[in-house]
């Protein structure tokens, strides 16, 4: 069995409504470890196992170190994360009720990643936040569900960071034979590495991450992500924060979920409704944020 669930796929009504369309949620929010990480990170601690890894590497405080360390658990393997002093006392709670062994160091998830790299040795394997083809292979489980459950979108609607869930999504529609779904891919401003790829026609580096939606704060996204923009559909939209926090409020209301504000960035597509016009059928990815608070999204939204 693998270590994700077949989450719930739903019409929303409150979405639709406001929408004035078909808007369909992937749950994902309700896995495991409280997002869609586990589904790539679980695949790939399982391979590594399967390979003889004794220990498992993460550089995330956020929610790929989260599903390291629950499959760690699962599988009986010991888990070492290293974190940015940046990550919040709630991360840290959650990768010790997971039972891995907690670093923090750096500034930033590149100097924590920096000393994880060091700490690795022949038996022990590194488990990457995003940039890993085992990971997008196990995201694209995502999209063999919804097959399975004979739901065509009209088009997939999605957040992205380092690009891992887009290259899953993507991968998946065109294992399934979507290959005519198109992707719209939902970043907030001041961590739009995806649309700044887009615009260079390559992927460029930002020199900082200006949002407070974290999860989407990879300064570079990943090559593979920008590459399918060759071959699949893929259009990029920039929102604001506000309008982030404003999605995760909105769809704690109508749905009784709290997700973080990366997750809010693409649901408030639905809220906004600007984009989804050609489109009579659409399919949120509600990705989850396991260390969302709602006194921290409040604490945003008073004080962005």
């Amino acid at each position: 069995m693998p270590l994700h669930i077949n989450t719930p796929l739903i019409e929303s009504r409150p979405l639709s409504a406001v929408a004035e369309r078909s808007v369909w949620l992937k749950m994902d929010a309700l896995q495991p470890c409280g997002s869609f990480k586990i589904r790539g990170v679980g695949h790939a601690c399982e391979t590594h196992h399967r390979h003889g890894a004794t220990h498992f590497v993460s550089s995330s405080g956020g929610n790929a170190g989260l599903a390291v360390a629950y499959a760690g658990r699962q599988l009986g393997i010991p888990v070492t994360v290293v974190v940015p002093k940046t990550t919040s006392e709630r991360a840290k709670e959650l990768l010790n009720l997971e039972g891995a062994e907690v670093i923090v160091h750096g500034d930033s998830w590149q100097e924590a990643n920096e000393l994880a790299l060091t700490l690795m040795s022949p038996e022990k394997a590194f488990i990457h936040p995003f940039n890993d083809p085992l990971l997008w292979s196990g995201h694209a489980s995502l999209i063999d569900e919804v097959a399975q459950a004979g739901q065509k979108p009209d088009v997939i609607v999605l957040s992205v960071g380092g690009g891992g869930l887009l290259c899953g999504i993507v991968e998946g529609l065109q294992r399934n034979g979507w290959h005519d779904v198109p992707v719209i891919a939902v970043e907030t401003e001041g961590a739009a590495s995806f649309h700044a790829a887009v615009v260079a026609g390559k992927p460029v580096e930002l020199e900082r991450i200006e949002s407070i939606a974290t999860s989407l704060g990879a300064k570079r996204i990943c090559d593979q992500a920008f590459q399918y923009t060759n071959t699949h559909q893929i259009d990029s939209v920039v929102v604001t924060d506000q309008a982030a926090l404003d999605a995760c409020e909105r769809f704690l209301f109508d749905h009784r979920v709290l997700v973080e504000p990366a997750c809010g960035a693409a649901l408030s597509l639905a809220y906004n409704h600007h984009s989804l016009v050609p489109y009579r059928k659409v399919l949120i990815v509600a990705c989850g944020g396991a260390t969302a608070t709602l006194a921290q999204i409040r604490q945003w939204i008073v004080q962005p």
